[in-house]
């Protein structure tokens, strides 16, 4: 398990066992109001985690979706290739599972990150090689 998912188990720990502990100290129609918000909350952070794997999914797909139009706009005749973090499987828990990378036929030892936010707006971010900027033929200059 991943750090960052403990920290957010033990946050949610702490929300339960915070709402648990007042709600002993309420009586009657109030104790009952009390456990029915812990359960209630409860059941939210369960739906939570469980749903949010798929929403990622979702998300990222939806981000390739739209970076295929870009490539073949600004890349006509060249080959590439899309990866994605496959964010479920341990050990890639720490990359950002919406950086899209990119291997271009022609340079299959450079991988290109793309970050997508919608159809008009999609940078380049990044890139991982071992050769120098002055190798790199895909290298896009962000304008700012």
């Amino acid at each position: 398990m991943h750090p960052t998912e403990l920290i957010e188990l033990m946050i949610v720990g702490a929300v339960i066992a915070v709402l648990v502990i007042i709600t002993t100290f309420l009586k009657g129609r109030w104790r009952k109001t009390g456990w029915l918000l812990v359960v209630v909350v409860f059941v939210a952070y369960c739906i939570f985690f469980v749903a949010r794997p798929f929403w990622i999914d979702a998300q990222i797909d939806k981000k390739v979706k739209l970076l295929r139009p870009y490539l073949v706009e600004h890349y006509p005749d060249e080959e590439w290739t899309i990866s994605t973090v496959p964010h479920r499987i341990d050990g890639y828990k720490h990359l950002n599972s919406y950086y899209i990378g990119v291997h271009f036929a022609n340079e299959p030892d450079v991988t290109y990150h793309y970050w997508v936010e919608s159809k008009d707006t999609i940078y380049q971010i990044s890139f991982s090689t071992n050769k120098t900027l002055e190798e790199l033929k895909h290298l896009e200059k962000r304008i700012e």
